[in-house]
Formats: C-alpha cells, structure tokens, sequence
C-alpha cells in the first residue's frame, strides 16, 4: 500500500530543520500580532481621554478586533488547506500594519475601530498559519510542542505589549507608537513572502496537506463543523483563554492600577506575569502531553489550579500585592494547557483538513474576547453607577471589577467539569488510525 500522506513519510533532518525555520518565522508573525492586540490595554487612559469615551465604548473599540478575528477563522482555514499558507499570512501582515496606521490616524473613534476590525482580520490568519506549517513540514509527535512554542512567541509579544509599549508610550505617545508598529508589520511581511513556504519543493498538494479544489475543502470543512470532540475541546480552550483574552489583554492592567495601586510601569510588569507563564507553560504543556502520550488530564489539572489562583486574585480580602506576581505568573503557567486543545481537534480530524480543525477551534477560543471584552466594560459602568459628565475620568473601585470579572473564574471551573467529558486520543490520529 503506498502511504501518500506526509505524515507517513520519514522526514530527513534538514527537510525538519528548515520547518522549523519557516513555522518560526511565521510565529513571529502571531507574536507581532499578540502585540497589536494587546496594545489597546497599556493605552486605556490616553484612549479615554482621546475620545471622551467610557469602559463600555474602549472595551468595544477593543473588541473590534475580535468582531473580525473571531468569524474570519471560518474562512480561514478554508483558505489555508486549500491555498497554502505562504500568500495569506504575507496579505494578513499587511493588514495588520495598516490597521495599526488606522488605529492612529483620525481623532474620530470610528475610524480607530475600523483599524481594530483591519488588525483583527489580518491576524485570524496568524495562529492557523503557523499550526498548517507545522502540520505540513513536521512529524505529527511534534505538532503539540510546536503550537505550544508559537504560544510563547505570541506570549512573548504580548509582554513587549505590557512592558515595552508602556514605555515608549510613555515617551512619544500613543499615536506614534502605534505608527512604528506598523512599520514593523511592513519589514516582517517581506520576511515571510521571502521564507516561507507552502511545502517541499516537489511534494504533490496531497502531501502538502492541501485539498485539490473548494469542493474538498468544503465536505472537509463541514465534516469537522458536525464533529461534537471538536466543538468540546474549542469551548474548554476558550474557556481557559478567556481570563487572558478579557483580563490580561484590555482589563487587567487598569485594574491593577485602580485595585493594587499599581503605577503604571507596575502594572504592566504584574499583567506581563501572565504572558510570561503562558510563554513558559505553553511549550511545557505541549511537550508533556506528547511525553506522557496525553491531553486530557493536563486540561484537567490546568484548569483546576488556574481557576483557584485567577479567585485568590480577584476575591481573596487582603491579598498581598508581593504575592500578585507569582499567582498571575502560575496562573498563566497553567492556563497554558489551553494549547493541547488544538493538537486534540487535529487527533480528531484528517491530516488535509488540519488548517480548518485549527481555525474552528480557534474561532471557539476567541469566542470570549468578542463577547467578555465590551461586557466587562458595561458590567463595570452598570455596577458604578451613572457619572456625572464634567467628572473626569471614571475610577471604578474594587466592588465594581469584583462583579464585572465573575465570568472569569465561573468559566475555569466550566472548563473542568468539560474535561470529564474528553475522548483520550493518546496523542494518535483517531481518523487515520480507523481508516
């Protein structure tokens, strides 16, 4: 029987070495795209005072982003088993710069979210991307591994959000700052049009991971939409993701100000915490559940302590703000395990059809961060009260966020109860190994 799947075949070393280069490069792509989307939360004063607008108005304008990433991982991962990855993720950096230009350009509010809705759809490809690259040019064992490293590249970017930009914000401006980040967008789209590539050269579009036509594509597509693993182990990710994509993304830092009274500077090195132990966590998680040939019990576990700590954060009277940083680092350590859910939709789903078990999944993930950015806003407006409009700025006291974050630990312990109900692959193709 002759094997026409890449996934059969043995791949050389140097063929490996060079994935590894590509699905690189095009991680520092989702990396520059953590970047932008985290942005916005160093920014929350200045924007408030930019537009005279209200937490509910910049955690819409936040969630901007989300309204395109969130439903373009349909298309996307249509377009990325069909066409490959190399074009797209070139378009989609792009896009990314010149929606951080839009972001900036106008003093209307609208057009910002216009540059927000522009940031969003170029980075729905990002995290597909990377993980159709990986799927294409590195054994199947390493798959989990790689989404867990491209989540410490994007961690990594969401730090230089936190940390970096509060600085550089701090010495030239908001606007400004975002115009570099564009530029930045520029040079490392000619980077991946130049590196990356689709496939090894000579490999039919069957061992490129790549259906032949739309058609395909579309019976692959609807065969992952109707599979109820892939949709529980989506709603578990995203419910681990989602005190990162709502808190730690937009509402974190402003809380710590307000809450711990942080400065600034502080502030943003607290939040950063939990980049830090997603970008430690995640390659662990993915290289743990391979190991012990597992997914379901570090999603059982990460969940467990990530639920406890996230609560001892925002509700434990007295907590010691010396004790915040290493809570929100564990925190985000064993969040982290939110990555094995991606490798899980890919045991669940064939080899050609990994791009669109990615982005499905994916969609499901940043499901939270569309909906949770813009509703913490209005909870916090609605439990503060009506403010007068000469008053200056809105401070919200530790009562309103106290309410307004309780989807945040209630949607952990969702994700557990979940778990119990996760079909164990053991880390092998359930699909290819029944046929």
């Amino acid at each position: 029987m002759v094997k026409n799947s890449y996934r059969n075949v043995p791949v050389r070393s140097i063929s490996v070495r060079l994935g590894w280069i590509i699905c690189s490069l095009a991680a520092l792509f989702y990396c520059y795209e953590f970047f932008l989307r985290v942005a916005p939360s160093v920014m929350v004063p200045a924007l408030m005072s930019s537009y005279h607008a209200n937490a509910a108005k910049i955690g819409t304008l936040s969630a901007f982003y989300y309204f395109a990433y969130t439903p373009m991982q349909l298309p996307v991962g249509l377009l990325m088993d069909r066409y490959g990855p190399r074009r797209l993720l070139t378009m989609a950096t792009l896009l990314c710069a010149l929606g951080s230009c839009l972001f900036v350009v106008s003093a209307h509010i609208v057009v910002a979210e216009v540059g927000r809705f522009f940031v969003g759809f170029g980075s729905a490809f990002a995290f597909v991307g990377v993980l159709k690259l990986a799927a294409t040019w590195l054994p199947p064992e390493r798959f989990a591994l790689a989404s867990g490293l491209a989540t410490m590249l994007g961690m990594l970017g969401a730090i230089c959000g936190d940390i970096l930009l509060t600085r550089v914000v701090g010495a030239v401006g908001w606007q400004q700052s975002m115009y570099w980040s564009a530029s930045i967008g520029i040079f490392l789209a000619l980077a991946v049009w130049l590196v990356v590539r689709d496939s090894m050269p000579g490999k039919t579009r069957q061992e490129a991971h790549q259906f032949r036509d739309m058609r395909h594509a579309l019976s692959a597509f609807f065969h992952v939409v109707k599979d109820g693993r892939v949709w529980l182990s989506g709603i578990i990710g995203g419910l681990l993701f989602l005190p990162t994509t709502a808190f730690a993304a937009l509402w974190g830092i402003h809380y710590m100000q307000e809450v711990y009274n942080f400065g600034s500077e502080q502030a943003g090195v607290a939040i950063s915490m939990i980049f830090l132990g997603w970008a430690i966590g995640g390659p662990l998680a993915g290289w743990l559940s391979d190991r012990i040939k597992l997914r379901r019990l570090p999603l059982t576990i990460g969940s467990l302590v990530a639920a406890v700590l996230i609560a001892m954060v925002i509700y434990l009277p007295g907590f010691p703000p010396l004790l915040v940083y290493p809570a929100l680092f564990l925190f985000g350590f064993f969040s982290a395990v939110e990555v094995i859910v991606f490798a899980l939709s890919c045991d669940y789903t064939v080899s050609k059809a990994s791009g669109t078990a990615v982005a499905f999944t994916n969609m499901l993930v940043m499901f939270g961060g569309m909906v949770f950015q813009p509703l913490i806003g209005y909870m916090l407006d609605w439990v503060h009260g009506p403010q007068c409009a000469t008053c200056g700025p809105v401070v919200y006291n530790v009562h309103d966020y106290r309410v307004a974050l309780f989807a945040l630990p209630a949607g952990l312990v969702l994700s557990l109860i979940l778990t119990f109900f996760v079909k164990e692959t053991y880390c092998k193709p359930l699909v290819e190994k029944a046929a």
